[in-house]
């Protein structure tokens, strides 16, 4: 085992921001930050951009198609980080990254456009496991679960400005621009972390075999994207490749998670399935709350992403009470009143839906499951590297990210297909049927937070 891989021991006085970690903490803050921006700023900009390129039941495949492929980044990435350490991997992320916000930027249309969202996908997955890596091969654990809070942070301007901004951008210059003002910051962001990245190498361990494990996340990426194809068919055509494509992301994805993650199992399996079901519910919801809240609310694009800030805001309070909360909380007493929350939140938040109820009461339900996820998402990135040896951290942060990614792009992919089968009829069935299946999965969240311990 190489010494690089476990974080060096520091004073219980230490601060994220002593002088030894200030250039990582805000090199990874400010990447963090990029990546909200453009991750809330795409969503509130999305309705106009299916609407100039004629793209609308092409809809879900913009937000899912990035996650399908992020599968990819995330496992090259977990390892490459445990044979290497997190430098490579965080170069190739932000390159492909940054050529994807590019070409999305210039899309004549909706297919090109996809196709930079896809490598997008590639380029986040890689830089979000190489930051996690970094984290534990950087700072003791000790201040690990303010490193997570920080992360959270990041995402608080671009929670408040991200949609509005992005609206803004919209309405006076062109929704090209949401894409490509963000390759401008990302490299000096990425600077900041060479002192640290140069310290995390490590020497390649050959025992650590990638090729099969690369085939699986090509072919994970490939049955959700295939889900996407079934919910642009119709009748049982539609249901033979969907069916078809359920069956070989199962089959894909169980060789790339835990053993025991689609059972449910205690201890780590069950960690890693609920960032996977938790993310699941909360951005099933939020990639259709800003097209309802224009096309069904009237909302213009500023204030329909200035909506989404109420949940980003939710989110960060959440971070910022596990992280600093002094009543002596357990890791797994946090993750069940988050998932609680969250269920209440969307519960709240479906009542959008119904133009006779007020839209701020609907509104603060969506802060509400945001305070819900803000519970939940750093207690997991805590619980995986505390339950992960050293040489397996890259593994297991990739397979966190993974469940996530998976996920989030199959839940897309099935709301996807719901919502498109309405197009042009009774939409507003369509965007109830999506709330039914992130209900669901806050539910089933509830169940699985009871076995974390």
């Amino acid at each position: 085992m190489s010494s690089s891989s476990i974080a060096p021991a520091a004073p219980a006085s230490s601060s994220i921001l002593a002088p030894q970690y200030r250039a990582t903490t805000f090199g990874m803050v400010a990447l963090i930050s990029l990546i909200a921006f453009e991750a809330l700023a795409v969503a509130a900009a999305m309705p106009s951009v299916a609407e100039a390129l004629d793209g609308l039941r092409l809809y879900a495949l913009a937000f899912g198609g990035a996650l399908a492929t992020s599968v990819i980044g995330m496992t090259l990435a977990g390892r490459m980080c445990d044979q290497q350490g997190p430098a490579r991997p965080l170069w190739l992320g932000l390159g492909s990254f940054l050529v994807g916000l590019l070409l999305a930027g210039l899309a004549p249309r909706m297919d090109v456009l996809i196709v930079g969202r896809l490598l997008q996908g590639v380029g986040i997955g890689a830089i979000s496991v190489s930051l996690y890596v970094l984290v534990a091969r950087t700072y003791p654990e000790a201040l690990r679960p303010k490193v997570f809070a920080a992360f959270s942070a990041g995402w608080v301007v671009p929670s408040l400005i991200g949609p509005g901004l992005s609206g803004l951008i919209v309405q006076h210059l062109s929704w090209r621009w949401v894409f490509l003002i963000v390759p401008v910051l990302a490299l000096p962001a990425a600077w900041l972390l060479l002192p640290a990245l140069r310290s995390t190498h490590t020497s390649i361990r050959r025992d650590l075999e990638q090729r099969p494990v690369v085939r699986w996340a090509i072919g994970t990426a490939l049955a959700a994207l295939l889900l996407y194809v079934g919910g642009q068919l119709q009748g049982m055509q539609a249901l033979a490749v969907m069916a078809a494509a359920v069956a070989a992301l199962i089959f894909c994805a169980r060789h790339l998670l835990p053993s025991g993650s689609l059972l449910l199992r205690r201890g780590l399996p069950s960690v890693i399935a609920l960032r996977g079901i938790a993310a699941s519910a909360f951005f099933g919801a939020e990639a259709f709350l800003p097209l309802l809240l224009q096309r069904e609310r009237d909302l213009s694009p500023l204030w329909a992403g200035a909506a989404l800030s109420l949940g980003a805001l939710g989110w960060f309070s959440g971070s910022w009470l596990q992280g600093h909360q002094h009543f002596g909380w357990r890791r797994t007493h946090m993750l069940q009143a988050g998932t609680w929350l969250m269920l209440a939140g969307l519960l709240v938040s479906v009542l959008t839906l119904y133009p006779d109820v007020p839209l701020m009461l609907a509104l603060a339900g969506w802060a509400l499951t945001g305070l819900g996820m803000g519970l939940i998402y750093p207690s997991l990135s805590v619980l995986t590297l505390s339950l992960s040896a050293p040489h397996e951290q890259g593994a297991n942060s990739s397979a966190l990210q993974l469940s996530e990614g998976i996920a989030v792009a199959s839940t897309l992919a099935i709301s996807g297909s719901l919502f498109a089968a309405t197009v042009g009829g009774n939409e507003t069935s369509g965007y109830l049927l999506c709330f039914v299946v992130t209900l669901l999965l806050a539910g089933l969240a509830t169940v699985v937070g009871r076995r974390i311990a």
